[in-house]
C-alpha cells in the first residue's frame, strides 16, 4: 500500500522520516506480528511533535530582535513600500531565529504565520508611537506647526484639484461638498483625524506583510532543514 502525506497527499517513500514535498516529518515505527516475530514498518503522520505549536517565549523573543528596528525604522522614516518590505523581512528573519533554535528544527506554515503576526504587531506599535513622536515634536518642540499646516493646505488643494479635474465633466464632483469636506480636513481635528487613518492603513499593510513574512520564512526554513531520508 502506497504511503502518502497527509498534509499535500503525494506519495513518501518507505521509510522516509520527512515527506520529499512538504516537509512534514513523518513517525516509523515497527510491531511485531504473528510467531515469526516478523517486523513491520508502519507509519503515523502526525509530526515528531507537535511544530504547528509555538513556544512563545523563545519566539517572542527572536520577533522582538527583528521588530524592533524594523518598527522604528518604519514610523521614523520615509521609507514607504521599502519599509514594508523590510517589516516582511524581518519577520521572515525572526522565524528563522526561531527555527534554528528548536529541535527538531522544523515548524508549519501556521505557526511561522503567527511569529510573524506577532513581530509585525510589535514592529506596528513602535512605528506609530515614533511616528506620533515624530509628528509631536516637529510641531511643538521644534515649532513647524505654520510650516506643516502651509503644506497640508497645499496638499490638501492640490487633491482638489486632480478630484474636480477627473470627477467634474462627469457630474459626479460636487463643488460644494468637496469645499465642506476640505474645511474639515483644515481643522485640527480633521488634519489629525486624516494622519491617524493614513498610519492605521499603514499599520494594517506592516501586519499583512508580516504574516506574509512569517509564513515564507516557515516554508524555506523546511525546505531548507529538512533532512535526508
Amino acid at each position: 500500500m502506497e504511503i502518502t502525506c497527509n498534509r499535500c497527499h503525494q506519495p513518501v517513500p518507505d521509510q522516509s522520516t520527512y515527506c520529499p514535498t512538504c516537509g512534514l516529518p513523518q513517525i516509523v515505527y515497527a510491531s511485531e506480528e504473528g510467531e515469526s516475530g516478523a517486523v513491520q514498518a508502519d507509519r503515523w503522520t502526525d509530526a515528531v511533535r507537535d511544530s504547528s505549536e509555538v513556544e512563545w517565549k523563545p519566539a517572542l523573543r527572536a520577533a522582538m530582535i527583528l521588530a524592533i528596528p524594523a518598527g522604528l525604522l518604519y514610523g521614523a522614516l520615509p521609507v514607504g513600500i521599502l519599509g514594508l518590505f523590510a517589516t516582511g523581512a524581518a519577520a521572515a528573519w525572526a522565524v528563522s531565529l526561531y527555527v534554528r533554535r528548536q529541535r527538531p528544527s522544523w515548524i508549519t506554515m501556521s505557526a511561522g504565520v503567527r511569529i510573524g503576526l506577532v513581530t509585525g504587531l510589535i514592529a506596528g506599535w513602535l512605528a506609530l508611537g515614533a511616528a506620533g513622536a515624530g509628528l509631536f515634536a516637529e510641531r511643538y518642540l521644534f515649532h513647524q506647526a505654520n510650516e506643516m499646516d502651509r503644506a497640508w493646505k497645499l496638499q490638501l488643494e492640490a487633491s482638489d484639484q486632480l478630484v474636480q479635474r477627473v470627477f467634474g465633466q462627469s457630474g459626479i464632483y460636487d463643488a460644494a461638498q468637496a469645499k465642506g469636506q476640505r474645511d474639515f480636513e483644515l481643522t485640527p481635528e480633521g488634519h489629525a483625524g486624516v494622519i491617524l487613518l493614513g498610519m492605521m492603513a499603514g499599520t494594517v499593510m506592516l501586519l499583512l506583510f508580516s504574516i506574509a513574512g512569517g509564513a515564507i520564512g516557515a516554508r524555506m526554513m523546511a525546505r531548507s532543514r529538512r533532512p535526508e531520508a
